[in-house]
C-alpha cells in the first residue's frame, strides 16, 4: 500500500499548518430584516482576511470563531464570533507566523510549543468546508408553509421556478431568509396599445 501522505517536496519551508480562510463580505446586512447595509462589520472591515480554526465550542447557530486584524487596529491579531453569512470567499492558506497560531489557538496555546497548532485541520477538511460554503444552498419556503422545506434548497441566486412533487413553484421574494415561492405566476406586466 503506497503512503498518502504528502512528500516533502510537498511542503512549503516553514508551514506551520492549514487553515480555513474567508474574507468579510463587502456588504453585510443588519437590523430589522437586513435591511441596513453595511461596508465590513463593526470589527472588520470589507475584504478582511479572516482564519476560521476548527470548531472547539459552539458559539451560536450562523457563528464562527475567527481570528483577523482588527479594523482599529492593523498590527494585532483578535479573536472574535462573526456571523458565517458576513463572510466569502472561503479557501485554505498556510499558516506560517507564530503570532498567527498563538491567536488561532487561544487558551490552548502552549508557551513551551509556540509553532504548533493545538487543533489544526487537515488540508482535504478544510477544502471540504471552503467547497460546501462556496456553493451554499438558500433555504426554499413555500406560500402557506412557515417553515423552510426541510429537503430543499437552491443556490444563490435562485431559480424563477422549481418543480416540487409536479408542482411549479414561482419564486414571489428573494431576502436574506431564503427564497420564498408561490403556486400563483408572477403577474404580466400591462403595456398600453398604441
Amino acid at each position: 500500500m503506497a503512503d498518502a501522505g504528502p512528500t516533502e517536496a510537498e511542503i512549503p519551508d516553514g508551514l506551520l499548518g492549514w487553515c480555513l480562510v474567508a474574507n468579510v463580505a463587502r456588504e453585510t446586512a443588519r437590523g430589522e430584516s437586513g435591511l441596513d447595509i453595511q461596508h465590513g462589520t463593526k470589527h472588520f472591515r470589507a475584504g478582511a482576511l479572516l482564519w476560521i480554526p476548527p470548531v472547539r465550542w459552539d458559539p451560536g447557530h450562523g457563528r464562527w470563531h475567527a481570528v483577523g486584524r482588527h479594523r482599529g487596529n492593523g498590527r494585532r491579531y483578535v479573536n472574535m464570533v462573526v456571523r458565517a453569512d458576513d463572510l466569502e470567499h472561503f479557501r485554505v492558506k498556510g499558516v506560517y507566523s507564530e503570532a498567527l497560531v498563538r491567536s488561532l489557538n487561544g487558551y490552548d496555546h502552549d508557551p513551551a510549543a509556540p509553532r504548533t497548532l493545538q487543533n489544526p485541520w487537515t488540508r482535504e477538511r478544510a477544502q471540504d468546508w471552503a467547497d460546501a460554503r462556496n456553493h451554499f444552498r438558500e433555504p426554499v419556503f413555500i406560500e402557506g408553509h412557515p417553515y423552510a422545506h426541510p429537503r430543499i434548497s437552491v443556490y444563490n441566486p435562485p431559480p424563477a421556478e422549481i418543480q416540487i412533487d409536479g408542482e411549479t413553484l414561482h419564486l414571489a421574494h428573494y431576502g436574506t431568509k431564503g427564497a420564498h415561492y408561490s403556486r400563483m405566476p408572477p403577474p404580466v406586466e400591462w403595456t398600453p396599445e398604441p
